[in-house]
């Protein structure tokens, strides 16, 4: 496999699109529109992609699909962008069997968040520490702080510690919330030089905070979005210092972005949206799932012909 363009590293930047896992109507992965929706993430520009996350469905396949599928992004993106695999397990068997697998066949690294029974400070260094002896030396990683979906909370300076502890983080998913002074006392430390630089990218919502985060020193985003290219566009505005821009691309797609963070629905409303804009064949999720009313979908389309309008004024 080709070395991708960009490093997956601590320096890493840009937007590295969280991806939906296309099914068919009867719920069987759907690898040609893998194909589909690599092609279209790669087409509007991000910087890398990450696979098997939450709302890519990942506690949904079974293991051959999770390699299934995993192989099939690596072999469809080919070199051009780096792949991050979530590796995150009830067990570190299963998580180093995942990590060989993958980095084997060419990811770029892999992604875990804290266990949910974890409570203590001290219990959650420990497991960090197993995590580090897990993958070894070799294998880079993102550290996920996403309260929401594990239940654990971790104080800025204790992500700090669990950073200082494992050499081979080299990227923090930055998604608790609220979050920005996290992420600026993180940068600060940074700044003092009590911590090691590696880089910081963002998930809350969506990139519903977009935005602030980039002005709190967050190098970009991994998250999902029916509108990669909007994420892509915001970043590679503010990188040129054109602050007003960023904050008025991102402005013309938020009524959009918030009616897609809804709970339960969220992820249903953007696999509609990509199946409408040619992206995969079939918006269905895998069982247990939600569908759209026909409201729902009444609400999507006027609320994307707006904001064709305000793209419209910005163009």
């Amino acid at each position: 496999m080709n070395q991708p363009n960009s490093p997956f590293d601590e320096n890493a930047r840009g937007v590295y699109l969280i991806t939906v896992t296309p099914f068919t109507e009867d719920g069987e992965l759907d690898l040609e529109s893998t194909d589909r929706l690599i092609d279209f993430y790669l087409e509007r520009g991000v910087d890398g992609l990450t696979v098997l996350g939450i709302l890519g469905e990942a506690p949904k396949l079974t293991a051959h699909e999770s390699a299934q599928y995993v192989d099939r992004v690596l072999g469809r993106v080919n070199g051009a962008v780096p792949v991050v695999v979530g590796a995150s397990a009830a067990g570190f068997a299963a998580m180093g069997e995942l990590t060989k697998r993958v980095m084997d066949s060419g990811a770029a690294g892999v992604m875990v968040a804290p266990a949910p029974y974890l409570r203590s400070d001290d219990q959650i260094r420990s497991y960090f520490s197993m995590v580090n002896e897990t993958l070894g030396a070799d294998v880079p990683w993102v550290l996920q702080d996403h309260p929401n979906s594990t239940g654990v909370q971790m104080s800025s300076s204790l992500v700090m510690q669990v950073i200082a502890q494992s050499p081979r983080c080299v990227m923090l998913k930055h998604e608790d919330s609220p979050g920005l002074g996290k992420l600026s006392a993180i940068r600060g430390a940074q700044a003092q030089q009590t911590l090691r630089h590696l880089s910081i990218l963002t998930g809350n919502g969506g990139g519903l905070f977009l935005p602030e985060e980039l002005e709190r020193g967050a190098d970009g985003a991994m998250t999902g979005f029916a509108f990669p290219e909007m994420m892509v566009q915001v970043c590679q505005a503010h990188a040129k210092g054109e602050r007003d821009r960023a904050f008025d691309l991102f402005d013309a797609y938020l009524p959009f972005a918030r009616y897609e963070q809804q709970a339960g629905i969220g992820l249903a409303v953007r696999k509609h949206v990509l199946a409408k804009r040619g992206a995969i064949a079939c918006s269905a999720l895998r069982r247990p799932g939600p569908s759209l009313s026909a409201q729902d979908i009444t609400d999507i389309d006027y609320l994307l012909e707006r904001q064709q309008r305000r793209l419209s004024e910005l163009a």
